[in-house]
């Protein structure tokens, strides 16, 4: 006789239905021993702080989820882990690891000296079209430079821009239905008054929670300030570098609602953009400072779009400035089959009195991630589709456009000399990427689950060597050390199979030599004759049997839930999981083995 099987364990109610959800104070523990310790070659990173940030209970406004079976097939509300926001508020450049050492030399448009495996020096040419390296944010361009129309602010040019600075609301007395509650700590001012410059304050998202942290104090547990929201949760955030100061923060943060809050902590002032989708009704996912900029700022909406907006700008109902049939310069279908920027609206346009003030259509599906290069001159894009863009924002134009093996891609960030960067997907891979050679360099394998957030240890890199890390589902982070002379030609790329595609694609920066024009490809690092192809801009995947695998040098599980934020401090690094806790690991201290002549070992432990 058939029997059913039993039903999906899973509440048999939306959350909260068996009892009341409570909300909890942050908790703060300092738990020790082995499990709680990195070994990496330079040394031991032993676990200081473990935060737990409470998670707020669902608002009573907020609808219910109607099934909580996770294999629903139900679309669910937009969400994102808990993640961090860092600033120090001293007036102070960031002193890097010894290891750290940037070439000085002009890589846009000349010949840099480079050196070989050998020792030796050789020229290498660099691409026109892409600034490679040390060509940083101070002197680039600033973005939409020489458009006038930009320097008004509600149809009026500001005589005083200090005047200008801060946002007009109160938010501990607001009466708008957004926000729900703010909680202020009760000393605050003494607190802020008694800190020192030196200390990092960081701003966190839980849910529908907002919190502003003081790492610095033995009570970081108690937030400074905790901003309950209605229905929105905080999805994404990101601090003004530029306007940063004692008594002045900028923080601009992305939601599942579509609607932005710039929010100025000090003076609890805060204003609202895109209210209620009036520009773009779609939930942000992520959200930066343009470079350079004190106003702009740049949201990645879930339908694919890249938005500028100017924080001091009214909204107004958005309509595309350009006819769909000849965005970007693209008309009568001549170039149909190059990807480009659908440009609705372009920085360049006079109409700017109103947000947003650019306006770029990329894909058609979920924008993961985006961040901008050192240089302040490219824009990497990632999306769920599975592509990886690569675009001069400052002339809005596509450079080139790579796919992942299979499955979206969710992370990027660059190296500190904008050499390379690096993808973390849903393939349970790293990508390390060359700028200048338009290619893949390696895949880096190690991760049990799709990878959530990569970045950079800018104190561990210099000219040749790059130290990198890596968080995901799996609740692992993994530690990556990278030198071009570390990676050899996989065995496989050696033998030519017939009929076999990866038998006619050259390695990344290498030449086919055959006599043929016709099937000659060339490394996009020289193409400075060549105008745009299309197989110049899309770059076909590369076959695994051609690709250079790296290993960790160190991964560990490092907590109980899927990790979601990683990031790197000169004194430690800070990991974040889904489930609010934000964990603080020191660095080895001075003189503990496994380094060499001030050279990062390469050796590392798996667990």
């Amino acid at each position: 006789m058939f029997v059913l099987p039993p039903p999906p364990r899973y509440p048999s109610g939306p959350p909260g239905a068996n009892g009341p959800l409570l909300e909890t104070n942050n908790t703060l523990s300092h738990p020790s021993g082995p499990e709680y310790q990195l070994v990496v070659g330079e040394g031991t990173y032993v676990l200081r702080d473990d935060l737990h940030l409470a998670t707020p209970p669902p608002h009573p406004s907020e609808a219910p989820i109607t099934n909580p079976n996770p294999l629903a097939t139900t679309v669910g509300p937009p969400t994102a882990g808990t993640k961090l926001s860092l600033v120090s508020l001293a007036h102070r450049q960031k002193s890097y690891h010894p290891l750290t050492r940037f070439s000085t030399a002009n890589s846009r448009g000349s010949v840099g000296v480079q050196s070989s495996q050998n020792g030796s020096q050789e020229q290498t040419s660099i691409s026109p079209r892409k600034s490679v390296g040390t060509d940083f944010a101070g002197s680039a361009p600033v973005f939409g430079e020489g458009n006038t129309a930009l320097l008004m602010v509600n149809g009026k040019e500001s005589k005083d821009p200090l005047k200008r600075r801060k946002p007009k609301n109160n938010i501990v007395k607001s009466n708008s239905s957004f926000v729900s509650r703010v909680i202020p700590h009760e000393s605050l001012n003494k607190r802020l008054q008694e800190r020192s410059s030196e200390g990092v304050f960081a701003f966190a998202n839980v849910n529908r929670a907002f919190q502003w942290l003081d790492l610095s104090s033995t009570e970081m547990d108690e937030p400074l300030t905790k901003v309950l929201f209605t229905k929105a949760h905080a999805l994404c955030h990101d601090i003004n570098p530029i306007t940063k100061g004692q008594s002045h923060v900028d923080v601009i943060m992305g939601y599942s609602t579509s609607d932005i809050i710039w929010y100025e902590p000090m003076s609890q002032k805060y204003a609202r953009l895109n209210k209620n989708g009036m520009i773009n009704p779609s939930a942000i996912s992520a959200i930066r400072w343009m470079p350079n900029s004190e106003n702009l700022f740049l949201a990645a909406h879930m339908d694919g779009s890249l938005v500028v907006y100017d924080k001091e700008k009214e909204d107004a109902p958005f309509v595309s400035e350009e006819p769909e049939n000849e965005m970007n310069g693209v008309a009568n279908g001549t170039a149909k089959h190059i990807p480009t920027l659908k440009i609705r609206k372009s920085v360049q346009s006079k109409n700017q009195k109103t947000n947003p003030v650019a306006f770029w259509k990329v894909s058609n599906s979920k924008i993961n991630s985006f961040a901008f290069s050192p240089d302040a001159r490219h824009l990497a894009v990632v999306s769920e589709d599975g592509s990886l863009r690569i675009i001069d924002f400052l002339s809005e134009k596509i450079l080139d456009l790579y796919t992942s093996y299979y499955g979206g891609m969710l992370s990027v960030c660059w190296s500190p000399d904008g050499r390379y960067f690096v993808t973390g997907g849903q393939d349970d891979l790293v990508s390390i990427w060359s700028l200048a050679d338009s290619a893949l360099v390696a895949r880096c394998q190690g991760h049990n689950s799709w990878v959530t957030h990569v970045a950079f240890d800018p104190w561990r890199c210099d000219e040749r060597n790059y130290r990198f890390g890596s968080v995901g589902e799996d609740c692992r982070l993994l530690l990556w050390d990278f030198n071009v002379s570390m990676l050899h030609r996989p065995r496989a790329a050696s033998v030519r199979q017939r009929g076999s595609i990866s038998s006619h694609l050259p390695l990344p920066g290498t030449r086919n030599r055959g006599d043929s024009s016709a099937t000659r490809l060339r490394s996009n690092s020289n193409l400075s004759t060549r105008s745009l192809e299309v197989d110049e801009v899309v770059h076909p995947v590369e076959p695994r049997a051609r690709t250079a695998m790296l290993p960790p040098v160190m991964a560990k599980e490092v907590d109980e839930h899927p990790l979601a934020w990683l990031e790197f401090e000169e004194d430690c690094i800070i990991t974040a999981c889904k489930d609010g806790h934000i964990r603080t690991w020191d660095r080895p201290k001075e003189g503990a083995s496994g380094t060499s002549d001030g050279v990062p070992s390469t050796a590392g432990s798996t667990a």
